[in-house]
């Protein structure tokens, strides 16, 4: 049995919103055991016992959006790839996570996911807890940093192998045939998200409204934009109770951008991604993102046609941003990198909080966000 002492610690309260509570040690092996006051922790009677030295004690962030980091990509067709992310991950904080995979082709997705639906058996560092899969069920005109060439209609025969894996999908609705696709996600319990798509504000409105789409991937980025009159996909997810992606990096996401969402949007329709690549980490240079070079030069990534690509940001930075952006305490910001992705992955009752009974995911953290401690399931990580 090991404990955590002389934290702030991050948790709920009776309605279940977060709140910092001073004074509390934290017991745990690989679940949460209890949560009691410093004072009555004797460390003779535990094998180990942290000292947070009146640092914030918080769950474990969950990235339900990123492609790389530590120079390795999801879609890299090796093994060494996703245990050298997970190894990464948690010195930003994060101790659950979909790599996500693509728009390639077809047979290079699969073998992704293979390797994704191996590496969940595998306890190492931070936890895969399945795949989130960004095209190839996409729009050419807001493509992104996607490989046009691989874009396809949407066919859930082409998934259906891997319903196990896939937790989240991207599709531009626009371009379905009918939406046998949509019903057929949900049928298999994978969510389906708006994205790289030019749907206009109707469109968006119906298959959230009639079809129970419920996810916006990466807001504002790579998807019809808010606009008065010829309103979007923006316009519709700030008009409706859909649960939006945010890549907070100041870069793909304006601070002015990110503070009117928290004005508009419930904070519990927010989840905060990275979005990262392989660079993430790494700093300047010329990478690879899907086949396709991308020059990074300080938070910026781009193709080699000037388009954004994915960001260059770790979560505890995407997490430090939001709260100066949007005003907020630590506490409530956290909520949106942990409760928030649990819930909406139906897994709140395993991780996502410092409750009772569940997974020992947490990590200790300065006021700057930078991370001190990271255990996973009750395993002490080494920060360097």
């Amino acid at each position: 049995m090991k404990a955590i002492i002389n934290g702030r610690c991050i948790i709920p309260n009776v309605s279940g919103n977060f709140f910092t509570a001073e004074n509390l040690a934290v017991t745990f092996n690989d679940k949460i055991l209890s949560l009691v006051p410093n004072d009555s922790i004797n460390a003779k009677n535990f094998d180990e016992v942290i000292d947070a030295e009146n640092n914030f004690v918080s769950p474990g962030f969950i990235n339900i959006h990123i492609h790389g980091c530590a120079g390795f990509d999801t879609m890299d067709d090796n093994e060494e790839a996703l245990f050298k992310m997970r190894q990464f991950l948690p010195s930003t904080g994060v101790t659950n996570f979909l790599p996500t995979t693509m728009t390639m082709p077809l047979n290079d997705i699969y073998k992704a996911l293979s390797r994704i639906r191996n590496a969940i058996k595998i306890n190492s560092g931070a936890k895969i807890i399945g795949a989130n899969v960004e095209g190839p069920y996409i729009s050419s005109k807001f493509k992104g940093a996607q490989a046009e060439e691989n874009i396809r209609r949407a066919n859930f025969d082409e998934i259906s192998e891997f319903v196990d894996v896939i937790k989240i999908i991207t599709i531009a609705p626009e371009e379905l045939d009918d939406f046998k696709f949509i019903d057929e996600c949900h049928a298999a319990n994978i969510i389906v998200s708006i994205g790289h798509s030019a749907a206009n504000y109707d469109e968006a409105m119906n298959v959230i409204k009639s079809h129970n789409v419920k996810h916006i991937t990466h807001l504002f980025n790579a998807q019809s934009g808010f606009h008065h009159r010829k309103v979007g996909i923006v316009n519709a997810a700030l008009d409706s109770d859909v649960i939006v992606e945010l890549i907070a990096d100041n870069v793909h996401v304006h601070p002015a951008a990110q503070r009117l969402t928290y004005k508009v949007k419930n904070r519990n329709e927010i989840i905060l991604i990275t979005d990262s690549l392989r660079a993430c980490g790494l700093g300047d240079g010329v990478y690879d993102l899907g086949g396709q070079s991308v020059n990074v030069k300080g938070e910026l990534a781009i193709l080699n046609d000037g388009t954004i690509a994915a960001s260059v940001a770790a979560m505890n930075r995407v997490v430090k941003n939001f709260q100066v952006n949007a005003g907020l305490n630590i506490a409530e910001v956290v909520e949106l990198v942990t409760k928030n992705p649990a819930v909406e992955l139906n897994i709140y009752d395993k991780v996502g909080s410092i409750e009772i009974g569940k997974a020992a995911d947490i990590i200790i953290f300065d006021d700057d966000l930078k991370i001190k401690n990271a255990i996973v399931d009750g395993n002490i990580i080494s920060i360097n």
